[in-house]
């Protein structure tokens, strides 16, 4: 299970309609609505700076939060839907899924390496490259991992390691189809710099000149 899932935090909206909405955002806040499972929707407000705060941060709409509204009880959703202002291209309305145990959903899932220390290309210079430090990937509502792990044991310079190379936790799988790069062990900019030197330099054609008897 992933080890933290962020909060969001609402209050119920009393009243419907465009006025009750219309308050709200004079009031500083941002109304929305909670869908889905077994339960009536749900009409609630967020507080604006807060729910900008985390639309600037990137990636709102494939993180998946606790949602907290008092007198309710807590609540796992992911975003649906963000309505923006089409001028001023600020939030106007938020719409959220309720998410059973069972929904499958994307997540970006952080990466973690293993024996970077003792990596023989690590060793030798090589600088290690994230190309992807978190990977999208289908998963279960109800059994989210907290990571996925590449192991660098025995990889040399210009190495690589892909999502093939990645055994995944049960149940998930790449929203990618192809194969593609996590990481790699590139040379220290200071070898490649001298092999990029000896490519570019000029051949230097040497001219037998045939002595006169």
């Amino acid at each position: 299970m992933a080890g933290e899932i962020p909060d969001l935090h609402a209050q119920e909206r009393t009243g419907t309609g465009k006025g009750a909405a219309r308050q709200a955002r004079r009031d500083g806040m941002v109304p929305g609505i909670v869908f889905g499972g077994d339960t009536d929707p749900l009409p609630i407000n967020l507080p604006f700076n807060e729910l900008l705060k985390k639309l600037r941060a990137g990636r709102f709409k494939s993180t998946l939060f606790n949602m907290k509204v008092d007198g309710h009880d807590d609540v796992r959703v992911i975003c649906r839907d963000v309505q923006r202002d089409v001028v001023k291209d600020l939030p106007t309305h938020v719409d959220f899924m309720r998410l059973r145990r069972t929904t499958k959903i994307n997540l970006f899932i952080p990466v973690e390496v293993l024996n970077e220390a003792t990596a023989p290309g690590i060793k030798k210079g090589g600088v290690l490259t994230m190309v992807r430090p978190e990977v999208e990937l289908v998963v279960t509502a109800g059994d989210i991992p907290e990571k996925i792990t590449i192991d660098l044991a025995g990889l040399n310079i210009g190495d690589t390691v892909t999502i093939s190379d990645v055994t995944l936790p049960a149940g998930t799988k790449p929203t990618i189809d192809r194969d593609f790069v996590i990481a790699n062990i590139s040379a220290p900019s200071g070898l490649r710099a001298a092999e990029d030197e000896e490519e570019e330099a000029p051949e230097t054609e040497v001219i037998n000149e045939a002595s006169e008897d």
